[in-house]
């Protein structure tokens, strides 16, 4: 599928569905005498490389023209101030309680009306890398802010010969427009003091205002991109999915987890070249409930820097880098200092190239959902064989904060909370997402693991245990037992990892847990206005396995 990018059969005004006050106010920027199109990352590159502020490294950009970039290309570093991370609390969405259109229209209007004396640098991408779901997308974005447009570009799939015959022959989507966002970092307002993020999600539009952490703008792009593939019949993913292709059968698993997870890690771990596996991505895809087959939404990966030291192998594959030091090497070469030691959440885009058995889709149905937690109540790996309760599981994903978020004043960072499907980035109600993944679980078969990739009680469940579950999930060889008294639950005899239901106070932690999810999922029937309510019968499993703990 893909947007279309003109007007419905010439139909310009009411009775055209793309149109909304909001799509209109932010679709006209792009149409300014001051806005100025970039078209390629090299030319993206030589803006952002002239940039205040900018640090050229002397580290070269490995096979740049495999990206679109010139051969003597290097690895651009650009840091922001004290904001490091997202901010959930700036988030508005036309469609929840309290989000009044014509109010935030006004502000908007306004932070466009004042950009008319800047140039404005225009940049066009594909989100969704196989025809069966492609969108385009546009970003706006002032001058001085070229790291942002050069990051975008790289993270996105820029407009050429290959990809733009692919998008062309591709089904449209009529009902569907291209993708607007437009951006002022230098955007201040007395009402918003951590900035906005405003949504349009039924209309493929944003305004990204008083932000300029680069994580914004991909997270806002994708945001609209799942809502997008939610409408189409797509289960919308954040997570990393790969196949192992085995000698007699391929195995597809995803993996479900916030920042600092183990999505990352578990999608691009080699075993020790044990196996022959296939990248699909380790952010973002979307899974068809028509066929089970999934689809790539970026080319590139943006990840943490905190665990590559400068001589590791994986930094050959750096693109650009935000939020981290710099200084020079004993050749005088100006060099990268990672390891989070300058602020948290430090930040790279690493090239395709980094995962050498990389594909944009797969075809083959996905086999296994695990979904990434971080709660001391579970054991290090369970096996739902409920669909419904795997559904469930998923829409009470339980985790940590990470350091890739900004938080609101008073939140405690070190809370466990609970994000649907690891996603926080979505516009639509929660009962799509529950629905999607109860149809994948129910009609596509499809297994459901858990996996506690932080503490169980007080022990660290360390990560070459992680490894080995999953590789024992692979080649089916992973030994079950019923999880008394849950029938719909399974766990595997792990010494030291033993989820004892005798014990007293282990016990009431699980149900305490359980009734943390069971609380949520009955929050949602009031909050934002009933939203995000879920059908009765994810509560019923849950409140079911609450009930045999009495």
């Amino acid at each position: 599928m893909s947007t279309g990018s003109r007007f419905m059969r010439g139909k310009i005004g009411r009775d055209n569905p793309l149109f909304s006050m909001t799509r209109v106010t932010i679709e006209t920027a792009f149409y300014g005498n001051n806005v100025v199109p970039v078209f390629s990352p090299s030319e993206a590159y030589k803006l952002a490389k002239s940039s205040p502020g900018t640090i050229v490294t002397d580290l070269p950009v490995y096979r740049p023209e495999k990206i679109g970039l010139e051969s003597n290309s290097k690895v651009l570093l650009f840091n922001d101030g004290a904001v490091t991370g997202r901010c959930a609390s700036a988030r508005r969405i036309i469609g929840e309680p309290g989000v009044n259109e014509a109010e935030y229209g006004a502000k908007i209007r306004e932070a466009i009306y004042n950009t008319r004396r800047q140039k404005m640098y225009h940049a066009q991408a594909y989100i969704g890398l196989d025809r069966d779901f492609m969108v385009k997308a546009h970003l706006l974005v002032p001058e001085t802010h070229e790291n942002l447009i050069y990051n975008w570009l790289l993270n996105f799939q820029p407009i050429n010969e290959f990809y733009s015959e692919m998008y062309e022959s591709s089904q449209r989507c009529e009902n569907e427009g291209d993708i607007f966002v437009f951006s002022n970092p230098d955007w201040q307002h007395p009402d918003h003091p951590l900035g906005l993020s405003f949504f349009d999600p039924e209309h493929n539009c944003a305004a990204i205002l008083g932000m300029r952490y680069f994580g914004e703008f991909k997270k806002g792009t994708l945001t609209l991109a799942w809502g997008c593939a939610n409408r189409q019949g797509f289960a919308a993913c954040h997570g990393g999915q790969k196949r192992y292709n085995l000698k007699d059968r391929k195995f597809v698993v995803g993996f479900f987890g916030l920042s600092g997870s183990g999505k990352s890690t578990l999608t691009h771990a080699k075993h020790g070249e044990k196996y022959d596996v296939t990248v699909l991505h380790d952010d973002a895809f979307v899974i068809s409930s028509s066929d089970g087959s999934s689809v790539a939404l970026e080319p590139s990966y943006f990840d943490k820097t905190s665990d590559y030291p400068l001589r590791s192998e994986d930094n050959k594959f750096l693109l650009s880098v935000q939020n981290v030091g710099a200084t020079q090497d004993d050749e005088g070469r100006v060099v990268i200092v990672t390891e989070d030691i300058r602020n948290g959440n430090g930040r790279a885009i690493k090239s395709k190239l980094w995962s050498p058995n990389r594909v944009d889709k797969f075809a083959e149905p996905v086999d296994a959902i695990i979904w990434l937690m971080k709660d001391p109540s579970i054991p290090p790996v369970i096996k739902v064989k409920d669909p419904v309760l795997a559904s469930a599981m998923g829409a009470t994903l339980a985790t940590k904060r990470t350091s890739a978020e900004r938080l609101a004043p008073g939140v405690d960072p070190d809370a466990l909370v609970i994000e649907p499907y690891a996603n926080p980035f979505r516009t639509y109600p929660l009962s799509d997402d529950f629905n999607r993944y109860l149809e994948l679980f129910a009609r596509r078969n499809i297994e459901c693991y858990i996996f506690n990739t932080g503490h169980f009680g007080q022990t660290k469940v360390p990560k070459e245990l992680t490894l080995q579950i999953l590789e024992s999930i692979v080649e089916n060889r992973a030994e079950f037992a019923s999880w008394e008294p849950f029938q719909e639950l399974e766990v595997m005899d792990i010494d030291g990892f033993q989820p004892d239901l005798s014990d007293e106070d282990y016990r009431k932690l699980v149900r305490d847990r359980l009734v943390d999810r069971l609380n949520f999922l009955r929050s949602r029937e009031v909050e934002r206005g009933g939203f995000d309510r879920v059908p009765q019968e994810a509560a019923e499993s849950i409140s079911s396995l609450i009930d045999r703990l009495r």
